[in-house]
Parts: structure tokens; sequence; C-alpha cells
């Protein structure tokens, strides 16, 4: 009976591993503002929000500027809701992920003094 695995079996399953994928929060803990998002490896979101947070270069303006203000420890990363992958392989999960970002930013309503995230515009 063999209690370890090879590298070569590692290396497939680990390439076999479908990421977690959904909605996820910052939090402003100072004054409770919300920036949500949808990703789809919500394991390395954390990392790449948080780089371009510190190096200045994060899309959205207003959280950039809370954080520099109020300083990193206080935000904090939340997952909101994951999406399961569908059995149907003709499935899009990328649709799947921005409805239920709609749904969540319909629910929240994360705008405003609530929130950074920006209203669609209406066309």
């Amino acid at each position: 009976m063999q209690l370890t695995k090879s590298r070569k079996e590692l290396i497939n399953e680990y390439k076999q591993t479908r990421p977690r994928m959904g909605i996820f929060a910052i939090r402003n803990q100072s004054n409770g503002k919300l920036y949500v998002a949808r990703a789809q490896d919500l394991d390395r979101i954390w990392n790449g929000e948080q780089f371009k947070l510190d190096s200045g270069g994060h899309p959205n303006r207003e959280l950039q500027a809370d954080w520099k203000d109020f300083g990193p420890a206080n935000f904090t990363f939340e997952v909101l809701h994951e999406l399961n992958y569908s059995d149907d392989p003709a499935a899009d999960p990328k649709a799947d992920l921005a409805a239920l970002e709609q749904l969540v930013l319909d629910e929240l309503q994360p705008y405003d003094e609530k929130g950074y995230n920006h209203r669609a515009r209406s066309r």
C-alpha cells in the first residue's frame, strides 16, 4: 500500500483542482463601508487587492483614499458567497459569478455612505 503520492500525481491533482470563486467584500472597520466584488479565485484575490492598495494603484479611488487614511489594519476581507461549479460542461461560471455579484450588490447596496461601489450607469 502506497502511503505517499508521487510528485507527478501531486502535480496532476493540483492542475485538476478548481479555484474557489465567489463574491467578497473589503470592509472598513472604522466607518463600516464595504467594497463588494467578484473573484474567480477567492484564495488569491485578497493578496492582489492588498498589493494594489498598498502600492496606491487600486482602481477604486475612494477605497484607495480610505486605505491610506485609516491604514490597512482597519480593513478586513470577507467571503460573502462561494459559487459552486456546475456539472454541466456548457455552463458559464463567469456569467453565473456576474449574476451573483449583482444580486449581492442589490441586496447590500454598498453605495455612497454605505460603501465604495459605484452604481451602474443607466444606458
